[in-house]
């Protein structure tokens, strides 16, 4: 069928930014780092994440309508493996970060001034990942744009396996 190998190495170098989505369901908040994301439609606008489903964020956002899709700035180190190092299963990373209520109840990172808030209006099974196709809704453009690289993200010991 084709060559795995050569397609892991070809992926191993690809640089994009990495981001945070945040979900709630009104009764428990999550959160992970994403690396498999990105504008998938101009007209209308839509952006597709996907969460692995063996996280806690998977559990969470398939019970509810809104998630928010962060910017993980570069200098982003410890959200970055606060969110990618750690499972919502075991512990609230909320409480070990600064946040606030946003659109549609939202956790917003504080230290993400990028962001978006997107209603989900398609669920999409994608192997071992689920894909999230959002309607942006609200959302900010802050900071300076820089963007907390793919590369960096490798060396996080993940909180689930992948």
């Amino acid at each position: 069928m084709g060559d795995g190998g050569a397609f892991q190495g070809i992926a191993a170098r690809l640089e994009y930014p990495i981001y945070i989505v945040t979900a709630t369901d009104g009764i428990e908040l999550s959160g992970c780092l994403v690396g498999f994301a990105t504008q998938c439609s101009i007209n209308p606008v839509r952006f597709l994440t996907c969460i692995s489903d063996k996280n806690h964020t998977y559990r969470v956002a398939g019970r509810t309508d809104a998630l928010a899709v962060h910017l993980v700035p570069a200098d982003g180190q410890r959200l970055a493996e606060l969110f990618g190092g750690a499972t919502g299963d075991s512990g609230d990373k909320f409480e070990r970060c600064s946040w606030t209520e946003g659109p549609a109840g939202l956790p917003i990172l504080t230290d993400c001034p990028s962001w978006f808030a997107g209603h989900v209006v398609e669920r999409i099974t994608l192997g071992d990942h689920a894909g999230y196709m959002l309607e942006p809704f609200a959302g900010e453009a802050g900071g300076d744009g820089s963007q907390y690289p793919a590369a960096r993200a490798r060396a996080i010991a993940p909180g689930h396996e992948a």
